[in-house]
């Protein structure tokens, strides 16, 4: 009996299979002659919001500058949810084999901890800082037409009239929710806080005078600050903004040492391997030095941060000291 032509001679898709077969045998064998070869998959950054935020989009800058530099594969994960307690406490109960990290925050390892009754995981014992990313600070802001000029007039108008001034917050457990309570409690004042779900609402209610000020991101109040809807009083950092160069620090107005910022600081599972914990934190440092990463991070009010997993580690400790004697200090809660 014949053969027919296609018993004779295989498909070209029987041909491609045994092909994919032949490369992902060869593979196989390979990854087996190297056992100590990493990464031999992709690595999983997590983040602990929903895309298209501002740590999204930094995380995803930085990402891919790894990615691209040392031909990594790393996937972004989104999981956002509980102010970004959900997603790092999958990055703290991940193996600790060098393949998960995340983008901790301010809020989510510093912040929270102090500030909530009960956290999924404890941001001290069971996470690793492998590399600071930036630092961003808040702006503290007023309607245009508002009376107040200056910081020092915001103050007296909130000392004049106890509980009367209405701070919008964009959120709670927020650096700007405590750079406003850090400020009350150093000046010694006392406003009304209404908070709101996110900085647009916040904003929209700040400009129809149904809260007096509001200490909002640049990327949420600099568009009207520019539109001069919005006055720029003071900002939270150390220095002043490349941005808003004109604006004074709330140090620079009477409160030295007053700093409150929103960093981002890459975490790992904490038995991760220091070996592979110092590639992933030189890679970060490589990245920063990136001239579009730099720009970017300058346009949106952003400064680069860097340093060794040494500097991560003690700039993560010390932050968490100083924001849980705040909330201490001044009794913050939530309620």
């Amino acid at each position: 009996m014949p053969h027919s032509p296609s018993s004779r001679h295989p498909s070209r898709r029987q041909a491609m299979a045994a092909c994919t077969l032949m490369v992902m045998t060869l593979a196989a064998g390979n990854a087996a002659a190297q056992p100590g070869e990493w990464p031999a998959k992709s690595i999983r950054m997590v983040v602990p919001f929903t895309p298209g935020g501002g740590t999204d989009t930094v995380t995803r800058q930085i990402s891919e500058r790894m990615a691209t530099a040392n031909r990594w594969v790393i996937v972004v994960d989104n999981k956002p949810g509980a102010g970004g307690n959900i997603g790092l406490d999958a990055v703290a109960k991940a193996p600790a084999d060098g393949y998960t990290f995340g983008m901790g925050q301010t809020a989510n390892l510093a912040i929270n901890p102090s500030l909530l009754p009960s956290m999924p995981f404890n941001a001290k014992t069971d996470l690793l800082a492998v590399a600071l990313v930036a630092s961003q600070p808040v702006v503290l802001v007023v309607p245009t037409d508002s009376p107040w000029k200056s910081l020092h007039d915001l103050i007296a108008a909130a000392k004049a009239q106890p509980g009367a001034i209405k701070q919008g917050l964009a959120s709670t457990g927020t650096v700007g929710h405590l750079a406003g309570e850090m400020l009350s409690y150093k000046a010694k004042i006392d406003v009304l806080n209404v908070p709101y779900k996110g900085a647009a609402p916040a904003v929209t209610d700040l400009l129809g005078k149904q809260t007096h000020y509001m200490f909002g991101t640049p990327q949420a109040v600099y568009p009207m600050i520019k539109g001069q809807r919005l006055r720029a009083l003071a900002v939270t950092s150390a220095k002043r903004l490349a941005i808003l160069p004109q604006v004074p620090t709330v140090a620079e107005s009477g409160f030295p040492g007053f700093e409150a910022v929103d960093w981002k600081l890459i975490v790992a599972p904490r038995n991760t391997p220091a070996a592979l914990a110092q590639k992933i934190n030189s890679a970060v440092n490589t990245g920063l030095q990136d001239p579009a990463v730099l720009k970017q991070l300058q346009s949106e009010g952003s400064t680069p941060m860097g340093g060794s997993l040494q500097d991560a580690q003690a700039y993560l400790q010390k932050e968490q000291a100083s924001w849980a004697a705040l909330i201490r200090d001044a009794k913050i809660t939530l309620e």
